[in-house]
Parts: C-alpha cells; structure tokens; sequence
C-alpha cells in the first residue's frame, strides 16, 4: 500500500477547513484511507537520510496517509482533496475533456528501432499551466509515485515532462546505439553518450536501479525534438534543456512504455491531477503518435464509460437498505456520477481517474464505502455452515505430529533462495531444473523459488552449528515448480523433508522414520507389486553419496529419494558432519 506525505497546512488550505487531528483521521476513516502517521518534515529527513542533512528542514507538521494500492488518482494532494471535497459534497464532479488544438498539433513519430526496447509511448499537453512550489513540488512527487507503484520501477512505464516552450516538435521516438547518444542529462553541465551515462549513475542513490531495464539493450530509446534536441533517455533521466521550472507556462508530458493500457492510466491520472491548474480547467490537449506501422493514435482520450448496476442486488450484497436515488447519491460522492434508470437500474458514469473501477464488485465497494462500514448493521448468516479443513493441510499437520513424536524438530525456511542453492551447490545444472526465476530480485539470495526443501534445512543446520549432536530436523511446506500447462506458468507441491546429522550419517534413522510415516498412512511395503504399496530402488543422483541414494516409489510414483548427502555438498554449505534426508511428495498420499 503506498503512502504519500502531505504538508498539514497545505492539505488544509486546498480542504478550505482546519481539521483537529482526530476529526482528519475520522474523516480519512470514512474516505477509505488510513491516517498513518503524523511526523514533520525534519523527523522524515533524519529518519531516510539522517541527522546531517535535516539542518535546512523544517518542523511543519507532515501527514503520511495510506492510499489503497489501486487507486492511484489519490497518489497526489491535487488528487486527494479533490476527492475529499466531493466526498464532502462541498465541490461538484468535474468533467475532463480532451481537446484538438486549432493549429499545430503536438506530433510524435516512432520508429521502428524503439520497438526493440520500449514499444509504446503516450503523450499530452498540459496549457498555460500555473504552478505555485507546493504544487510543483506535488507534480515531481507523483510522477515519482506512479513510477514505482503501476510502473513497477520504471520497467513497465517512465514519464518524461517537459518544458513545450523550449523545444519545437514534431518529436521524434527512437532506439540508437550507446555510443550514438550525446545529451545533457537533467541538471549536469555537460554532454555524455548514452554509455557514459551509465557509468555515471552506476552509483547513483536513486537512478542506479532503474539502469539494468535498458543497459543490456543493443539500442537506448530516446526522445528528441525537431532541432535534434534529446529530451530524455527513458527510463533513466530527462534532459536539462527542457526541464520544468515553477515559471513553465506549457508542459510537455511524454510516457514511453511496455504495457499500453498501464502508460494511458499513468498519463491520464496525471494530466487529470494537475489539469486543473490549466487556463481551462480540467482541459488537456492531445498530442498525435504515429507508429511505426503509419497508425495514427491521439493521446489522452479521457473516455467517460457507463456502468448498469441493479440496485436490488448490490445493496443485497452489501447489506444495507437504501433506494436508488440515495445509492446515487452515495457513488457520487465517490466521484462516480450515476443516475437512476427504469426498474430501479442505476448507471454509474467512470471517469478517465478511476482505473480502479474494473468490475461491479469495486462499485459495490464504493457503495460500501459513503455509507460507511460502521453503519452497517451486523447480522447473523443465514445459512449455516460447517468448516471443514483442507485436506491437504490436514495431512501436513498430522505429519507434523508424527514427526514431532519421532524426535525432530520443524523449521520454517524462506520459500526464496538463491540459484546455486538449488543447483551448484547441490551438484545440479541449472538450465536442467524446472525454476521459476525472480525478475529483477531485491538481494542475491532470493533469485527463485525453490525446487527443493533441502538447502533450507541445510543452512538451518550451518546457523545452528553450536547445538549438540545428533539434530534433528524436518520441514513440510510447499515447493514451486514451473509448469506451462498452468495459467501462471507454475505450480505448488507439498513437500514433506527430514534431515539427521550426528557423527556417523544415521542412514537407518531416516530409512526407519520412512517406514514408520507409510506404517501411519497404512501403505504397506511390498517386493515385487508396487501398484499396490511402496519400494526403495537405487538411484545415482550427484547430492548423495555414491551407492548410498534410492528413489522411493509408491502406487507405481517415484515420490521422493533418500540417502546419505554427499560431501562435497555438505562443504558448499559449511557443513563437516554426515547427514542423512529424506524428502518426498506428500500429495501423492491424498
């Protein structure tokens, strides 16, 4: 859930009321917010940059509000009091609208090299705009916002803004090589190639994560005016020739992107946010972008679309009594404006800042929300049902208590790890193994998720170095194995895996606490027909002692393999003691 901060005075000035801190928090309760935090700007400073840079900061109080992940129209203060004050019927709903300009319409022209990196780009023009420093200052905050929540750190959508006045279109949206790029990045007093650009920002705070989305690209797109003036290099930096100032009367706003529907979101909640600093209020000018294939498109369109919601079934849904008319009057005030039709049916009107509006249940939510939570009576289901435990967890837990009865003790390891733990260090190939990878991971050591729950109960044993032998260890928890035929390209099995280490490898404890589970279980061991129990059958497998491995099969399934770890394995996890595992499927027991 993102959180924006927002100075105290200056909420309350564009709110045109003082609040006490209760009533603001009671009042944000009501909107569907939280209330986080209440800190000054030089709390905040101390806090993400420390006490040396907090000198210059002031004590004006700060509020840090949670904003629902979704809603991205109230990522801004623009955004937030316009949405409070017609929550608050004090405003009515604007109406946006996209308009063409007279003459000279603002052109961008793709090529076909930019496809390679970043295949979209979306565009508008915000005119004789007036911005004060809170409202500029609010203007950077969001695009930062919108970066890092819908844009997902750039990788999906990067927003460029610029000065209109200082370049001259038509622009031009084109991939170059590295080398082939000469501009001034935003506030350096200097030319680099595109090259020099990443060396200079490979340590930079902010900017260094954002290089790896382009840096391996045999091209960098770029976007340059008539006269060849580069504006940006999404998604790393904009120029500083036509970067914004508090006294920019036109901006230029460019989204370059490789998800369509995510930059139209991205551009319209902000040419909706700030249009209202406009001449013409809540008016923005669409710009033209060709693509390469001579398709013509005009950006923003800020379409209005209609929604028929039965007034019958949704107030059901909620639990309240209401006619239409006051079910009307409860989504305008949550910026949706409906009326009332035939039959009691209600068209609600979604507006080009409520993305979030995808389906009748987030109508039905925003109903929930102007009645207010707390208003809604409590009742008794009914219907009256049992609850009964997913058999599969079930099991788990039975297991859980057999295991605990044998001796061993449960740990609950990270379902993240890294690529040689499941692999290298296991004695396997990686391109072998059916991984599910981490795009662009946090830390090292969690690049996938884990095909196995060994290397978990292994690092536990390395940590716990300093216990006396023998230890005992087990865990049943899920491992994740990618699979095509799934709509998410991967699927969950529940693993069960036992671990015994002491100064000789123990193999029989584990072969016994094998047969003790399938003795619970009530699968009997069988010789010859293995359809109808369980057998062990020899195995070679690199992360067992050789001769010293089998694979167990029951119902005719191989469901898992035990053995002696090898030691060449052990030593890759600092480890100098024998152990023994057992690791099997305990699905197949359903």
């Amino acid at each position: 859930m993102p959180t924006i901060n927002i100075k105290r005075d200056v909420l309350f000035r564009a709110l045109g009321k003082t609040y006490s801190e209760d009533e603001f928090q009671d009042l944000c309760f009501k909107f569907g917010l939280e209330l986080d935090e209440v800190t000054t700007e030089k709390q905040l400073i101390i806090r993400e940059k420390g006490l040396d840079q907090s000198n210059e900061a002031s004590e004006e109080i700060i509020y840090k509000i949670d904003i629902p992940a979704n809603r991205y129209d109230l990522l801004c203060l623009e955004g937030l009091t316009l949405g409070l004050l017609i929550f608050l019927n004090e405003i009515d709903i604007p109406r946006y609208t996209a308009v063409f300009p007279d003459k000279n319409i603002q052109k961008i022209v793709m090529t076909s090299e930019c496809l390679k990196v970043r295949g979209h780009i979306v565009a508008a023009v915000l005119r004789d705009i007036t911005f004060t420093q809170d409202s500029y200052n609010s203007f950077i905050d969001l695009q930062e916002k919108l970066h890092q929540n819908i844009g997902r750190k750039r990788s999906l959508v990067s927003i460029g803004t610029h000065d209109l006045d200082t370049i001259k279109g038509p622009f031009l949206y084109d991939a170059k090589l590295p080398n082939n790029i000469c501009f001034k990045p935003l506030n350096q007093d200097k030319e680099f190639t595109g090259e020099e650009i990443m060396n200079l920002y490979a340590t930079h705070p902010q900017l260094k994560q954002y290089l790896n989305i382009i840096k391996d690209s045999p091209v960098y797109p770029i976007v340059q005016d008539s006269n060849g003036i580069i504006l940006s290099l999404p998604p790393i930096i904009n120029g500083d020739h036509s970067k914004i100032t508090l006294n920019t009367k036109n901006v230029f706003i460019e989204c370059t992107a490789t998800d369509l529907t995510k930059a139209r979101i991205v551009l319209d909640t902000i040419v909706c946010a700030f249009s209202q600093y406009c001449k013409q209020k809540y008016t923005v000018e669409t710009v033209e972008v060709v693509y390469p294939d001579m398709q013509v498109f005009h950006y923003p369109d800020l379409k209005y679309r209609t929604e028929e919601v039965e007034c019958k079934k949704a107030i059901k849904y909620i639990g309240i009594k209401q006619t239409a008319e006051q079910v009307a009057s409860l989504l305008s005030k949550m910026s949706l404006k409906t009326f009332v039709q035939k039959n009691d049916k209600i068209c609600v009107q979604v507006p080009p800042t409520r993305h979030d509006v995808i389906h009748a249940c987030d109508i039905y939510e925003d109903i929930a929300i102007a009645y207010g939570y707390n208003n809604i009576q409590k009742t008794i289901p009914h219907l009256s049902t049992i609850a009964e435990e997913f058999p599969l967890n079930k099991l788990s837990d039975q297991l859980r208590m057999e295991m605990a009865y044998s001796g061993f003790s449960e740990a609950l390891t990270f379902s993240l790890c890294s690529r040689e733990d499941i692999a290298d260090k296991l004695g396997y190939k990686l391109e072998n193994l059916p991984v599910v990878h981490i795009s662009n991971p946090k830390t090292l050591e969690f690049q996938v998720a884990r095909t196995t729950l060994l290397p978990g109960l292994l690092k536990t044993l390395a940590a716990n170095k300093n216990m006396p032998l023998p230890q005992k260890l087990f865990e049943i928890s899920d491992i994740v194995l990618k699979d095509n035929s799934t709509e998410v390209g991967a699927r969950n099995h529940r693993y069960m895996c036992a671990l015994y280490c002491n100064k000789s490898d123990g193999f029989e404890i584990i072969h016994g606490l094998l047969d003790r589970i399938l003795q619970v279980l009530e699968i009997p061991w069988v010789i010859d027909n293995v359809e109808n129990g369980y057998r062990l059958r020899a195995v070679s497998d690199p992360t067992f002692f050789p001769n010293r491995c089998a694979e167990i099969l029951c119902y005719g399934k191989v469901i898992g393999k035990m053995g002696v770890l090898h030691p060449n394995v052990l030593s890759k996890f600092d480890l100098h003691v024998p152990c023994s595992v057992l690791e099997i499927n305990i699905e197949t027991f359903l």
